[in-house]
């Protein structure tokens, strides 16, 4: 996983996407004639960032390799209700195999990408970046963070793997802040983040004084965020966390905070509307 490409993502998802769907045992695609060629079309029926082009290209070129896709706009483009996406050419029966996959991919992670999109437009001009984090769909968490970069967005860490979040469970079972952090900094991989998350601004003044470099600001009120960046003196980046939404994220952002994170980027996903339309030639 810790070196996994993106082609191997798209590929593994892609696969295990074709063979849930039963894409190469389709019976209702047996209606037509074999070497039917055909034409189709892929229309958004909503506003959106466009996102997860080359999944939807790899399921239909997975089973029709010469099926051709010629697209009207490139990945991250905003994209307007009523506008042709792209145009594919193919085998009828594997265009129409591939179809509910490959929308599945295109109308999901453009959601994530147009949500990503419409938290960083809000936090425009301040310091703030907004963060994803590992509340992820099964299986897609790479697919939906590389989704979340599309629309402007930064990655938190993929997983466990690759870099240290102490939360509230941790620092009781190790002992208290100043003994969680001194072993995380022994363990931690050059390179590699050391994030702790505290709950108020005594615990923000311990974490800070045990050399903490990153901490997370656990469901802080507004006040309490501008306290915190006044208490760090830029000792620290701060990342403010805990049900914070589009209304409210530009008042988060002009606390000063480094980071926001928002775990609804990947979690509360509504997919994009979108169509495809096929034609005999």
């Amino acid at each position: 996983m810790p070196h996994t490409t993106l082609a191997q993502v798209i590929r593994a998802n892609v696969s295990a996407a074709l063979a849930e769907d039963g894409a190469d045992h389709d019976l209702t695609a047996q209606l037509i004639p074999e070497h039917t060629q055909a034409r189709a079309t892929v229309i958004t029926r909503e506003a959106a960032v466009l996102c997860g082009t080359l999944w939807f290209e790899d399921c239909f070129l997975t089973l029709d390799p010469d099926c051709k896709i010629n697209w009207m706009f490139k990945e991250g483009d905003a994209i307007e209700a009523g506008q042709i996406l792209c145009e594919i050419q193919g085998n009828a029966r594997m265009m129409l195999s591939a179809e509910r996959s490959a929308l599945n991919f295109l109308q999901t992670l453009s959601a994530v990408a147009t949500q990503t999109r419409h938290y960083v437009e809000a936090t425009s001009g301040t310091q703030a970046k907004i963060m994803d984090t590992r509340k992820t769909l099964p299986g897609l968490r790479m697919a939906q963070k590389y989704a979340v970069k599309v629309g402007g967005g930064h990655n938190q860490r993929v997983g466990l793997y690759d870099g240290i979040l102490i939360k509230e469970n941790h620092i009781a079972a190790a002992g208290g802040i100043g003994k969680v952090l001194e072993q995380a900094f022994q363990i931690a991989p050059p390179g590699d983040s050391v994030q702790i998350e505290v709950e108020n601004l005594a615990e923000l003044d311990e974490a800070l004084n045990a050399g903490a470099q990153l901490i997370l600001l656990d469901n802080f009120s507004l006040e309490d965020m501008r306290l915190a960046v006044k208490h760090a003196a830029e000792r620290a980046a701060l990342e403010a966390s805990g049900g914070i939404t589009l209304e409210d994220v530009r008042l988060v952002a002009e606390t000063g905070v480094d980071r926001i994170s928002i775990g609804a980027l990947t979690k509360d996903v509504k997919a994009i509307d979108l169509s495809m339309r096929i034609n005999l030639p």
